[in-house]
Protein backbone atom coordinates (compact mmCIF):
# COMPACT_ATOMS: atom_id res chain seq x y z
CA UNK A 1 0.00 0.00 0.00
CA UNK A 2 1.22 3.25 -0.85
CA UNK A 3 1.20 6.23 2.03
CA UNK A 4 0.31 9.49 0.78
CA UNK A 5 -0.61 12.56 3.31
CA UNK A 6 -2.64 15.87 3.26
CA UNK A 7 -1.98 18.59 5.08
CA UNK A 8 -5.08 21.42 5.26
CA UNK A 9 -7.89 18.60 6.68
CA UNK A 10 -8.84 21.24 9.15
CA UNK A 11 -8.48 24.28 6.75
CA UNK A 12 -6.04 25.90 8.81
CA UNK A 13 -2.80 25.44 7.25
CA UNK A 14 -1.84 28.43 5.28
CA UNK A 15 -0.12 27.79 1.73
CA UNK A 16 3.46 28.81 2.86
CA UNK A 17 3.56 26.14 5.22
CA UNK A 18 2.30 23.47 2.67
CA UNK A 19 4.42 24.36 -0.01
CA UNK A 20 7.29 23.50 2.51
CA UNK A 21 5.80 20.46 4.06
CA UNK A 22 5.39 19.34 -0.37
CA UNK A 23 9.22 19.31 -0.72
CA UNK A 24 9.65 17.24 2.84
CA UNK A 25 7.16 14.51 2.04
CA UNK A 26 9.06 13.92 -1.54
CA UNK A 27 12.26 13.30 0.26
CA UNK A 28 10.84 11.49 2.67
CA UNK A 29 9.03 9.12 0.62
CA UNK A 30 5.28 9.65 0.30
CA UNK A 31 3.08 9.05 -2.42
CA UNK A 32 1.75 11.87 -3.17
CA UNK A 33 0.28 14.87 -1.34
CA UNK A 34 -3.44 15.87 -1.66
CA UNK A 35 -5.62 18.80 -1.44
CA UNK A 36 -9.75 18.67 -0.72
CA UNK A 37 -11.64 21.69 -2.16
CA UNK A 38 -15.51 22.81 -0.10
CA UNK A 39 -14.79 26.06 1.03
CA UNK A 40 -10.97 25.72 1.79
CA UNK A 41 -8.41 27.30 -0.52
CA UNK A 42 -8.32 25.81 -4.49
CA UNK A 43 -6.75 22.67 -4.98
CA UNK A 44 -5.60 23.50 -8.21
CA UNK A 45 -3.75 26.90 -7.37
CA UNK A 46 -2.09 24.98 -4.39
CA UNK A 47 -1.12 22.18 -5.69
CA UNK A 48 0.37 23.82 -9.10
CA UNK A 49 2.85 26.18 -6.68
CA UNK A 50 3.90 22.29 -5.31
CA UNK A 51 4.28 21.01 -8.62
CA UNK A 52 6.73 23.52 -9.32
CA UNK A 53 9.02 23.26 -6.07
CA UNK A 54 8.99 19.46 -6.38
CA UNK A 55 9.96 16.66 -9.06
CA UNK A 56 8.40 13.37 -8.39
CA UNK A 57 5.85 13.48 -5.50
CA UNK A 58 2.24 12.74 -6.88
CA UNK A 59 -0.87 15.45 -6.77
CA UNK A 60 -4.26 14.83 -6.08
CA UNK A 61 -7.53 16.60 -5.48
CA UNK A 62 -9.37 14.66 -2.86
CA UNK A 63 -12.33 16.22 -3.61
CA UNK A 64 -13.01 18.77 -6.48
CA UNK A 65 -16.71 18.91 -6.66
CA UNK A 66 -18.30 18.89 -9.91
CA UNK A 67 -20.32 22.07 -9.15
CA UNK A 68 -17.73 24.55 -9.18
CA UNK A 69 -16.60 24.54 -12.80
CA UNK A 70 -17.22 22.84 -16.46
CA UNK A 71 -16.03 19.79 -17.43
CA UNK A 72 -14.35 22.03 -20.22
CA UNK A 73 -12.66 24.32 -18.43
CA UNK A 74 -11.57 21.53 -15.50
CA UNK A 75 -10.22 20.03 -18.75
CA UNK A 76 -7.99 22.85 -19.54
CA UNK A 77 -6.89 23.48 -15.84
CA UNK A 78 -5.99 19.16 -15.80
CA UNK A 79 -3.74 19.59 -19.29
CA UNK A 80 -2.05 22.58 -18.23
CA UNK A 81 -1.63 21.34 -14.82
CA UNK A 82 0.14 17.89 -16.58
CA UNK A 83 2.02 19.81 -18.77
CA UNK A 84 3.58 21.81 -15.34
CA UNK A 85 3.86 18.85 -13.76
CA UNK A 86 5.06 16.23 -15.66
CA UNK A 87 1.64 14.21 -15.56
CA UNK A 88 1.68 14.00 -11.56
CA UNK A 89 -1.94 14.94 -11.53
CA UNK A 90 -4.87 12.63 -9.44
CA UNK A 91 -8.01 13.92 -9.99
CA UNK A 92 -10.26 13.27 -7.82
CA UNK A 93 -13.88 14.42 -8.44
CA UNK A 94 -16.79 14.02 -6.11
CA UNK A 95 -20.30 15.15 -6.18
CA UNK A 96 -20.19 16.75 -2.54
CA UNK A 97 -23.82 17.52 -1.01
CA UNK A 98 -26.77 19.68 -1.19
CA UNK A 99 -25.04 22.57 0.49
CA UNK A 100 -22.15 22.42 -1.61
CA UNK A 101 -24.29 22.26 -4.75
CA UNK A 102 -26.31 25.19 -3.38
CA UNK A 103 -23.17 27.57 -2.98
CA UNK A 104 -22.36 27.24 -6.92
CA UNK A 105 -26.60 27.71 -7.18
CA UNK A 106 -27.33 24.35 -8.80
CA UNK A 107 -29.24 20.92 -6.82
CA UNK A 108 -28.04 17.95 -5.25
CA UNK A 109 -29.93 15.28 -7.29
CA UNK A 110 -29.42 12.59 -9.32
CA UNK A 111 -25.59 12.37 -8.57
CA UNK A 112 -24.41 9.72 -10.50
CA UNK A 113 -26.03 10.61 -14.02
CA UNK A 114 -24.11 14.46 -13.18
CA UNK A 115 -21.13 12.42 -12.37
CA UNK A 116 -21.32 10.15 -16.06
CA UNK A 117 -22.26 13.26 -17.94
CA UNK A 118 -18.84 15.19 -16.20
CA UNK A 119 -16.32 12.98 -16.72
CA UNK A 120 -17.40 12.06 -20.31
CA UNK A 121 -17.19 15.27 -21.01
CA UNK A 122 -14.22 16.26 -19.80
CA UNK A 123 -12.28 12.85 -21.18
CA UNK A 124 -13.28 13.86 -24.42
CA UNK A 125 -12.12 17.43 -24.04
CA UNK A 126 -8.88 16.63 -22.35
CA UNK A 127 -7.97 13.95 -25.19
CA UNK A 128 -6.92 17.27 -27.39
CA UNK A 129 -9.12 15.82 -30.14
CA UNK A 130 -12.27 18.20 -31.08
CA UNK A 131 -16.08 17.48 -29.11
CA UNK A 132 -18.67 16.58 -30.45
CA UNK A 133 -22.04 18.31 -29.36
CA UNK A 134 -23.07 16.72 -26.15
CA UNK A 135 -26.81 17.37 -24.54
CA UNK A 136 -26.74 15.35 -21.25
CA UNK A 137 -29.38 15.74 -18.84
CA UNK A 138 -27.13 18.39 -16.48
CA UNK A 139 -24.45 18.77 -18.88
CA UNK A 140 -24.25 20.31 -22.49
CA UNK A 141 -21.40 21.63 -24.77
CA UNK A 142 -21.65 22.99 -28.16
CA UNK A 143 -19.67 24.40 -30.41
CA UNK A 144 -16.84 21.82 -31.48
CA UNK A 145 -14.60 22.57 -28.47
CA UNK A 146 -10.91 21.75 -29.22
CA UNK A 147 -7.35 22.90 -26.98
CA UNK A 148 -5.74 25.16 -28.75
CA UNK A 149 -2.55 23.59 -27.43
CA UNK A 150 -1.55 19.78 -27.73
CA UNK A 151 -2.39 18.39 -24.32
CA UNK A 152 -0.39 15.76 -22.45
CA UNK A 153 0.01 12.30 -24.20
CA UNK A 154 -1.21 10.26 -20.83
CA UNK A 155 -4.31 9.64 -20.21
CA UNK A 156 -5.58 11.88 -17.19
CA UNK A 157 -6.60 9.92 -13.98
CA UNK A 158 -9.68 10.32 -12.63
CA UNK A 159 -10.92 9.09 -9.37
CA UNK A 160 -14.54 9.27 -8.42
CA UNK A 161 -15.36 10.08 -4.06
CA UNK A 162 -17.47 6.92 -3.49
CA UNK A 163 -19.47 5.61 0.10
CA UNK A 164 -22.64 3.94 -1.47
CA UNK A 165 -22.78 1.02 -3.41
CA UNK A 166 -24.07 3.03 -6.41
CA UNK A 167 -21.32 5.53 -6.60
CA UNK A 168 -18.70 2.55 -6.12
CA UNK A 169 -20.35 0.82 -9.01
CA UNK A 170 -20.07 3.69 -10.99
CA UNK A 171 -16.61 4.21 -10.49
CA UNK A 172 -15.68 0.80 -11.15
CA UNK A 173 -17.43 1.35 -14.41
CA UNK A 174 -15.70 4.37 -15.44
CA UNK A 175 -12.96 6.17 -13.32
CA UNK A 176 -9.47 5.05 -12.56
CA UNK A 177 -9.84 4.60 -8.80
CA UNK A 178 -12.23 5.43 -6.03
CA UNK A 179 -11.59 7.93 -3.23
CA UNK A 180 -13.29 6.59 0.26
CA UNK A 181 -12.93 8.85 3.02
CA UNK A 182 -14.85 8.54 6.70
CA UNK A 183 -15.01 4.78 6.19
CA UNK A 184 -13.49 2.30 9.12
CA UNK A 185 -12.22 -1.09 7.31
CA UNK A 186 -15.34 -3.12 7.32
CA UNK A 187 -17.14 -0.30 5.39
CA UNK A 188 -14.24 -0.08 3.08
CA UNK A 189 -14.21 -3.85 2.44
CA UNK A 190 -17.70 -3.35 1.26
CA UNK A 191 -17.50 -0.14 -0.88
CA UNK A 192 -14.36 -2.02 -2.45
CA UNK A 193 -16.73 -5.46 -3.07
CA UNK A 194 -18.83 -2.90 -5.16
CA UNK A 195 -16.35 -1.09 -6.82
CA UNK A 196 -14.83 -4.03 -8.04
CA UNK A 197 -17.99 -5.80 -9.31
CA UNK A 198 -18.61 -2.30 -11.15
CA UNK A 199 -15.29 -2.57 -13.05
CA UNK A 200 -15.98 -6.38 -13.55
CA UNK A 201 -19.57 -5.41 -15.03
CA UNK A 202 -17.67 -2.85 -17.29
CA UNK A 203 -15.08 -5.57 -18.66
CA UNK A 204 -12.27 -3.84 -16.89
CA UNK A 205 -9.46 -5.29 -14.62
CA UNK A 206 -10.58 -4.48 -11.02
CA UNK A 207 -6.92 -5.24 -10.34
CA UNK A 208 -5.63 -2.70 -12.74
CA UNK A 209 -7.91 0.14 -10.69
CA UNK A 210 -6.56 1.90 -7.13
CA UNK A 211 -8.41 2.38 -4.04
CA UNK A 212 -7.27 5.32 -1.97
CA UNK A 213 -8.37 5.81 1.95
CA UNK A 214 -8.19 8.14 4.20
CA UNK A 215 -6.86 8.08 7.97
CA UNK A 216 -6.52 11.36 10.29
CA UNK A 217 -3.53 11.86 12.49
CA UNK A 218 -3.19 14.18 15.30
CA UNK A 219 -0.33 13.74 17.87
CA UNK A 220 0.79 16.17 21.58
CA UNK A 221 2.25 15.23 24.64
CA UNK A 222 -0.76 14.53 25.90
CA UNK A 223 -3.31 12.49 23.64
CA UNK A 224 -6.22 14.26 24.92
CA UNK A 225 -5.14 17.14 23.21
CA UNK A 226 -4.41 15.58 19.87
CA UNK A 227 -7.76 14.10 20.35
CA UNK A 228 -9.70 17.29 20.44
CA UNK A 229 -8.15 18.64 17.51
CA UNK A 230 -9.26 15.17 15.69
CA UNK A 231 -12.69 15.74 16.88
CA UNK A 232 -13.20 19.33 15.60
CA UNK A 233 -13.06 17.63 11.92
CA UNK A 234 -15.03 14.51 13.62
CA UNK A 235 -18.26 17.47 14.06
CA UNK A 236 -17.78 18.52 10.75
CA UNK A 237 -18.38 15.55 9.59
CA UNK A 238 -21.42 14.22 11.61
CA UNK A 239 -23.09 17.82 10.96
CA UNK A 240 -22.69 16.60 6.89
CA UNK A 241 -25.01 15.05 5.16
CA UNK A 242 -23.57 11.46 3.69
CA UNK A 243 -21.17 11.68 6.33
CA UNK A 244 -23.51 11.84 8.68
CA UNK A 245 -25.14 8.88 7.49
CA UNK A 246 -21.86 6.78 7.09
CA UNK A 247 -20.71 7.77 10.54
CA UNK A 248 -24.29 6.30 11.49
CA UNK A 249 -23.64 2.99 9.50
CA UNK A 250 -20.57 2.36 11.94
CA UNK A 251 -22.33 2.59 14.89
CA UNK A 252 -22.61 6.26 16.21
CA UNK A 253 -25.90 7.12 15.37
CA UNK A 254 -27.07 7.83 19.05
CA UNK A 255 -23.52 10.65 18.61
CA UNK A 256 -24.39 11.95 15.67
CA UNK A 257 -27.96 12.80 16.30
CA UNK A 258 -26.94 14.32 19.63
CA UNK A 259 -24.25 16.51 17.87
CA UNK A 260 -26.36 18.00 15.59
CA UNK A 261 -29.17 18.49 18.76
CA UNK A 262 -26.35 20.40 19.96
CA UNK A 263 -25.11 22.42 17.30
CA UNK A 264 -28.77 23.32 16.56
CA UNK A 265 -29.37 24.76 19.86
CA UNK A 266 -25.84 25.78 21.20
CA UNK A 267 -23.50 26.23 18.74
CA UNK A 268 -20.12 24.23 17.50
CA UNK A 269 -18.24 24.02 20.76
CA UNK A 270 -21.03 22.33 22.35
CA UNK A 271 -21.53 19.96 19.82
CA UNK A 272 -17.83 19.52 19.66
CA UNK A 273 -17.86 18.40 23.21
CA UNK A 274 -20.28 15.97 22.70
CA UNK A 275 -17.96 13.38 20.50
CA UNK A 276 -16.71 10.79 22.42
CA UNK A 277 -12.89 9.21 23.21
CA UNK A 278 -14.42 6.18 21.63
CA UNK A 279 -15.36 7.26 18.68
CA UNK A 280 -12.19 8.74 17.53
CA UNK A 281 -10.32 5.53 18.18
CA UNK A 282 -12.83 3.88 16.42
CA UNK A 283 -13.30 6.17 13.23
CA UNK A 284 -10.42 6.63 10.86
CA UNK A 285 -8.48 8.63 13.23
CA UNK A 286 -5.15 8.30 15.39
CA UNK A 287 -4.52 10.46 18.42
CA UNK A 288 -1.18 9.87 20.19
CA UNK A 289 1.93 10.91 21.12
CA UNK A 290 3.86 9.43 18.48
CA UNK A 291 3.44 7.07 15.57
CA UNK A 292 4.20 3.89 17.58
CA UNK A 293 0.90 2.24 16.95
CA UNK A 294 0.38 3.31 13.48
CA UNK A 295 1.37 0.66 11.01
CA UNK A 296 -0.74 -1.81 12.73
CA UNK A 297 -3.93 0.30 11.94
CA UNK A 298 -2.66 1.45 8.27
CA UNK A 299 -2.22 -2.57 7.96
CA UNK A 300 -5.80 -3.03 8.60
CA UNK A 301 -6.60 -0.45 5.36
CA UNK A 302 -4.57 -2.36 3.25
CA UNK A 303 -6.25 -6.05 4.44
CA UNK A 304 -9.64 -4.10 3.83
CA UNK A 305 -8.98 -3.54 -0.23
CA UNK A 306 -7.08 0.10 0.29
CA UNK A 307 -3.84 0.55 -2.31
CA UNK A 308 -3.21 3.61 -1.27
CA UNK A 309 -3.65 5.54 2.08
CA UNK A 310 -3.86 9.26 3.06
CA UNK A 311 -2.45 9.84 6.35
CA UNK A 312 -3.49 13.66 6.58
CA UNK A 313 -2.16 15.39 9.78
CA UNK A 314 -4.15 17.77 11.58
CA UNK A 315 -2.07 20.02 14.17
CA UNK A 316 -3.52 20.22 17.73
CA UNK A 317 -1.29 23.18 18.41
CA UNK A 318 -0.66 26.52 17.11
CA UNK A 319 3.11 25.35 15.85
CA UNK A 320 1.25 24.39 12.50
CA UNK A 321 5.26 24.16 10.65
CA UNK A 322 6.75 22.47 13.50
CA UNK A 323 4.03 19.61 14.09
CA UNK A 324 3.79 19.09 9.93
CA UNK A 325 7.97 18.45 10.20
CA UNK A 326 7.65 16.46 13.18
CA UNK A 327 5.19 14.10 11.71
CA UNK A 328 6.67 14.03 8.20
CA UNK A 329 10.19 12.79 9.63
CA UNK A 330 9.02 11.43 12.51
CA UNK A 331 9.81 7.96 11.39
CA UNK A 332 10.70 5.62 8.39
CA UNK A 333 7.25 4.38 8.40
CA UNK A 334 6.57 5.69 4.70
CA UNK A 335 8.80 3.43 3.65
CA UNK A 336 8.10 0.82 5.80
CA UNK A 337 7.91 -2.65 4.72
CA UNK A 338 4.90 -3.30 6.74
CA UNK A 339 3.25 -2.43 3.49
CA UNK A 340 2.99 -3.97 -0.40
CA UNK A 341 4.37 -1.09 -2.15
CA UNK A 342 6.48 1.99 -1.05
CA UNK A 343 6.19 4.25 -4.74
CA UNK A 344 3.76 5.87 -6.60
CA UNK A 345 2.44 4.14 -9.55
Amino acid sequence: MIIDTEFNSAAQIPMRICLESAQVAERVGFGAVWKGESNSRDPMVLLSAMAATTSTIMLGTAIYHIYGRSPITLALQAASFNELSGNRLILGLGVGNPVIAGWHGQTFDRPLRRMREYVEILRAAYSGERVPDYDGDFHRTHGSFKMAFRPPSEPLRIWIAGLGPQMARLAGRIADGIVINMADPPMIRRIVDDFRSGARDAGRDPDSLEVVSKVRVSLAADPAVARWALKKVLTFYSLQRGYSETLTKMGWGEVVTAVKAAHRSQGFAAARALIPDEMVDSVPMYADRDLTRLPAKLAEYEQAGSTRCIVAYVPATDDLSGELNRFLTATDLWRSTSFSGDAPS
